[in-house]
């Protein structure tokens, strides 16, 4: 069991890779039992070679996607502590020992690289990415009720516990939404650490779609607000069916009935019990998720709980 792993997600950086496992390397020499991991996804150049030239054990990921990175490094290594940072020279390495000890001596499960709070607005030159990352934050600490100051930053660190109970669905770059609204929701200690950001130096180009990543994001934390929250998802469609069939029986029927005590709007009165109808499924159906949901959650906790165990025979060995 390695005491740190720096995992480095990376595609085509052969232009950073190399400063920035050499600048990992000189910040976790202090740190015995570390190790760099840096897992290439299909990259067209040469970045594994420069990776593995510089020190860095080099693994591949061949299913493209960085949720699909994540969740090969997630499986295959395991380490009292994990730190994630992006292979474009982006983020400043002398964070990751305060992040360490924040995992190893206060038990944090995920320690979020706070890129919002400091420098991000300044350095990033993609303004539509700088409104993204505002509206994503809002967004889900309104409906989540939490205060992850940067959503989608890319550089975290994590315990055992988290790294083997967090399920990846996510394919893409909308992994960072679904691991602040996992750890928010299992109630996980989370914390920030306001980091700078420097953007990536000329010739480096982003991966990122800022158009089609972000309404991916947008799907994702509606999706998993459904999963997490069904009863308040589902309550707000009942809400709207049972208003609209009020405000229709009431103005197509009740007050015609009213005025000559006949009622001449069949269809509208057919369609009033229709949305009615559909009111009471609706909300049933949040209740019973709900239900659900909660049993989710007992069960989760036995899953901490094997995970806690295993972590601590891997330790023994």
């Amino acid at each position: 069991m390695d005491k740190l792993a720096i995992l480095i997600p990376a595609y085509n950086e052969a232009q950073t890779i190399e400063k920035v496992v050499k600048d990992v390397q000189g910040v976790i020499e202090n740190i015995p039992g570390s190790v760099v991991y840096v897992y290439d996804n299909n990259s067209k150049d040469n970045t594994a070679e420069l990776a593995k030239k510089v020190g860095a054990v080099v693994r591949h990921e061949y299913a493209q996607g960085k949720g699909a990175v994540i969740r090969r490094m997630f499986r295959e290594i395991d380490a009292e502590a994990y730190i994630m940072i992006d292979a474009d020279d982006t983020y400043p390495v002398e964070a990751i020992p305060e992040m360490y000890h924040k995992i190893i001596d206060r038990q944090v499960d995920m320690v979020v690289g706070d890129r919002l709070s400091s420098t991000y607005f300044e350095e990033n030159k993609r303004p539509f990415h700088n409104v993204g990352n505002s509206l994503v934050r809002g967004l889900i600490n309104f409906l989540f009720k939490t205060n992850i100051r940067d959503i989608l930053t890319g550089y975290r660190a994590f315990s055992y516990r988290f790294v083997k109970t967090f399920p990846v669905l996510s394919r893409g770059f909308e992994i960072e939404t679904e691991m602040s609204i996992h750890a928010t929701e299992k109630r996980m200690l989370v914390e920030n650490q306001v980091i700078t950001y420097r953007d990536r130096p000329e010739g480096s180009e982003s991966k990122l779609d800022t158009y089609g990543d972000g309404l991916r994001v947008i799907k994702t934390v509606i999706n998993l607000f459904r999963s997490y929250h069904p009863f308040a998802f589902y309550s707000v469609f009942s809400s709207c069916f049972f208003l609209m069939s009020m405000i229709l029986f009431v103005w197509r029927v009740i007050l015609p009935y009213s005025a000559d005590h006949t009622v001449p709007n069949f269809p509208s009165l057919i369609v009033s019990m229709i949305l009615l109808v559909l009111s009471f499924i609706t909300f049933f159906s949040g209740s019973i998720l709900g239900a659900i949901q909660t049993n989710d959650k007992r069960n989760f906790e036995l899953a901490l709980i094997d995970a806690e165990n295993q972590e601590k025979v891997l330790k023994n060995d």
